[in-house]
């Protein structure tokens, strides 16, 4: 059992090594070759901040002592932009950690830095190893594959989705095959090679594909093009002009719903193993009736699980409507309110698929013959 256990994570290790060593996305817009250090604020100047409601506008100045690179421990000005938007602008205050951006070459001493962000990483990363502990310490072995596995998908995602998208690869089928190794390594990782595996990832591709088919033609009903996500403008003014944002769009659809899909999945095609398990003799029609049953009991917490995480992301768009007394006539047929609509029912929609579709499988895959 362990064998089995151990084999698989060793691969997954191996193949999530192999990732990291991969090239990062090949950048369409140059920086100038600034570096990227962090500092310690020794001192703030806010009074050319200027406080207008609830944003602020102006320069923050700086000084602040470097703590990397070849000019560890000197100290220079720097500036932090405030452009009255509060989803970007930052305040510093002494004895914080910032993010300067370092302009390349030796610095001279009356060098101006640019405080880009707070350093938020090593809190991140404590954060992390705390989860993971916990995983581990809750899980066993399960849990560090589980791990692993959070590891591989973050992986897969940023080394190999999105450099294929930006290289001029379709994003959809970029972004379904993505799903399909997440999908396959996931549910081998789970289940081994073994039949509850088999059963999972085929109920959960069908329900993929499905999504995928019908994000397509309701993105073309509703008149839905994918401009609504965030940064879209930005990625095109960087250089990014021939993306194909309606693909990006379809693609995030099926790649945000996949998880929930992969666990309903595996919950059916685990319960049926467990039926065929005590009652062997039990013929395919009735392994599939089992697993409907259990479909039915578990399709209505996880759509209203997938209904909240979407909600959530929109929340204050809601509120925004709800204050200024838009009727639901009206932001319910705005393109942001239609681009979420077709998130939230698309993905709800192979989730509710994906229940007969590893419900049939199962049976077909642990049934004996009716005769």
């Amino acid at each position: 059992m362990r064998k089995r256990i151990w084999l698989p994570l060793l691969v997954l290790v191996l193949a999530s090594a192999g990732l990291l060593a991969l090239p990062r996305a090949r950048p369409v817009a140059f920086d100038g070759g600034y570096r990227s250090c962090r500092a310690r604020v020794l001192e703030v100047d806010a009074s050319a901040v200027e406080r207008t409601g609830l944003v602020d506008y102006g320069t923050e100045k700086l000084r602040v002592e470097l703590l990397d690179g070849p000019d560890r421990g000197r100290v220079f000005a720097a500036e932090n932009e405030l452009r009255a938007q509060p989803d970007i602008d930052k305040r510093f205050a002494v004895g914080d950690i910032a993010l300067v951006a370092c302009p390349p070459g030796e610095l001279a001493d009356d060098c101006i830095l640019d405080a880009r962000d707070h350093w938020r990483l090593g809190r991140a990363a404590a954060l992390f190893v705390a989860f993971a502990v916990l995983l581990v310490a809750f899980s066993g072995l399960t849990g560090l594959s589980a791990l692993f596995s959070f590891v591989f998908s973050c992986l897969a995602v940023w080394k190999l989705l999105i450099p294929l998208c930006l290289d001029g690869w379709n994003p959809l089928w970029t972004t379904f095959l993505t799903v399909c190794l997440l999908t396959a390594v996931i549910m081998y990782l789970v289940a081994g090679a073994t039949r509850k595996g088999f059963a999972a990832f085929l109920g959960a591709m069908l329900g993929i594909v499905a999504s995928m088919v019908l994000s397509s033609v309701s993105c073309s009903g509703m008149h839905v093009t994918g401009a609504t996500m965030p940064y879209v403008q930005a990625l095109v003014y960087a250089g990014c002009s021939s993306l194909d944002i309606l693909s990006v769009f379809n693609g995030a659809v099926i790649l945000a719903s996949s998880g929930a899909v992969m666990d309903l999945a595996m919950d059916i095609a685990a319960g049926v193993g467990e039926v065929r398990r005590h009652l062997p003799a039990l013929p395919r029609i009735e392994l599939f009736k089992s697993g409907m049953r259990i479909g039915r009991s578990v399709v209505g917490t996880m759509t209203t699980t997938l209904l909240l995480a979407y909600s959530g992301g929109y929340l204050t768009l809601l509120m925004l409507f709800a204050a200024q007394g838009t009727p639901p006539v009206e932001f319910l047929n705005s393109t942001l309110v239609s681009a979420e609509i077709v998130k939230t029912l698309v993905g709800s929609f192979g989730l509710v698929l994906v229940a007969p579709f590893t419900a049939l499988v199962s049976a077909a895959v642990y049934g004996r013959n009716d005769a």
